[in-house]
């Protein structure tokens, strides 16, 4: 049985957000505590000198729990990116490590620290939350047969594609198109990662067409992580069965994906996006020129790690308008979120998401009204936004016990980790990956939910799933 760690435990998770506040004084010495911090965070978390990690599978075999997908995805892309910003502003700007010492910029270093203490601070909450809550093993209340389950994730992935195409063409039900291609997608992927073992010839050639379909489609979407999640899921996937082959074969592909995204997606979007050809020309002239890639400035290699792998930069103009200008929401933006997850179905009138959301960012300044570009803030800045430093503590706590209690609420009702976790959870709450706004955020969970009750309904009807 475990043995309960006492509270004061979780204060270790703190102290490099303490030490980098005290040290505030020097920019550059606070910043690199407040970003080490961080990797410090994860040694805690992963040593289980706070609470022992599930050892009911490998670590191979539950890489899509919380405490390993959620946190290094979310963490990582909040936190530890941000260190080709940093490093930008002390005067490196190209990867040879070239440049100019003499053209710093004194109050962009502090106030870079100043977000990077908060996003440490966020990183030790999310932690605190996630590993008080997390209760393994799980007491499972359903059972599938394991005969059943290859079969299963075949069905569901085939079951969801019209859905969502339904739903895509039904007013106000957009967002669960989202939720089912989502599932589909996750679902194929899993499908092909137990076929291939088993020699199902049928399933494993369907789940490719199907793995090529969704990974074209990502291609053609004029965003990097819809093909970043293809490449990284199917290697997560079938890492257990083939350790050696993946990280031979998936580890590069990740890295030439960093590459030669940002010249991609720069010149998909300007071709779709700007209405001269449609997505398949685009995609066809992205390919040749990332191939024979010649990109400069924000669009270069070091430009995407500086200005587009981190949302620092988009943090710190928040950061210059709140408090001193525009005082903290409060509870407004919590309230905003509450309105959003009514259905644009059963409320034609509903508020534009995209306009509240919008609001705070113009009111900041970050873009100008009226502009054509999207500034939406992430997750942890609208908890600075709405209470400081004990909102982002709160928030980022709550964010943390989310993804656990969900995680093991999935694997209650479908029968453990590869139903539970690794399709439902995964497939309808992938949005808890990035940390979107409050209203985009709370309006997905809410309703993926609702969603996966009402598919464990299904599955139990159908005796798919059978009662413990």
């Amino acid at each position: 049985m475990e043995t309960k760690k006492p509270f004061e435990r979780y204060l270790i998770l703190y102290i490099p957000w303490a030490l980098a506040l005290l040290l505030k004084s020097d920019p550059v010495v606070s910043y690199f505590i407040a970003w080490l911090g961080s990797f410090f965070i994860f040694f805690i978390v992963y040593s289980g000198w706070l609470k022992p990690l599930p050892s009911d599978r490998t670590i191979a075999g539950q890489l899509m729990l919380p405490v390993f997908i959620v946190q290094i995805i979310f963490i990582g892309y909040m936190a530890c990116t941000s260190i080709f910003y940093f490093l930008n502003l002390l005067g490196v700007n190209d990867l040879s490590g070239a440049g100019s010492l003499f053209s710093i910029d004194k109050n962009s270093l502090e106030l870079a620290a100043y977000c990077q203490r908060f996003y440490v601070l966020a990183h030790a909450a999310f932690a605190s939350g996630l590993i008080l809550c997390m209760r393994y093993p799980i007491k499972q209340k359903y059972k599938i047969d394991n005969q059943k389950l290859a079969n299963v994730l075949f069905i569901v992935a085939i079951a969801c594609l019209p859905l969502s195409v339904l739903a895509d063409n039904i007013s106000g039900l957009t967002q669960f198109s989202y939720q089912f291609s989502s599932l589909s997608f996750i679902a194929g992927t899993l499908a092909l990662a137990f076929a291939i073992p088993l020699g199902k010839g049928f399933n494993t050639l369907f789940c490719i067409l199907l793995y090529i379909s969704n990974f074209y489609q990502a291609l053609i979407s004029g965003f990097k992580e819809p093909i970043i999640v293809s490449v990284l899921v199917l290697g997560i996937f079938l890492y257990p069965s083939y350790k050696k082959v993946v990280t031979i074969i998936f580890v590069p592909a990740m890295l030439l994906l960093f590459a030669f995204l940002p010249t991609y997606n720069h010149v998909f979007r300007e071709n779709a996006w700007g209405g001269n050809v449609d997505s398949d020309d685009a995609y066809k002239i992205a390919l040749d020129a990332t191939i024979n890639q010649d990109e400069s400035g924000d669009d270069s290699l070091w430009g995407f790690f500086v200005y587009r792998l981190s949302e620092i930069d988009m943090f710190t103009s928040f950061a210059r308008s709140t408090p001193d200008y525009i005082d903290y929401y409060g509870f407004d933006l919590v309230k905003q979120a509450g309105i959003v997850i009514v259905p644009r179905f059963f409320w034609p009138s509903k508020p534009s998401t995209e306009d509240l959301v919008m609001e705070r960012v113009y009111n900041a300044g970050v873009v100008h009204r009226g502009s054509n570009v999207s500034a939406k803030p992430a997750y942890v800045v609208d908890a600075y936004l709405s209470g400081g430093m004990l909102g982002v503590f709160l928030a980022l706590f709550v964010y943390g016990a989310a993804v656990q209690l969900i995680s093991q609420k999935a694997e209650q009702l479908f029968g453990g980790y590869v139903l539970g976790t690794a399709l439902i959870f995964s497939g309808l709450f992938q949005i808890f990956w990035r940390g979107l706004s409050f209203e985009f955020l709370l309006n997905s969970v809410f309703w993926s939910y609702i969603t996966m009750l009402i598919i464990h309904k299904i599955l139990t009807a159908y005796n798919i799933l059978e009662k413990v």
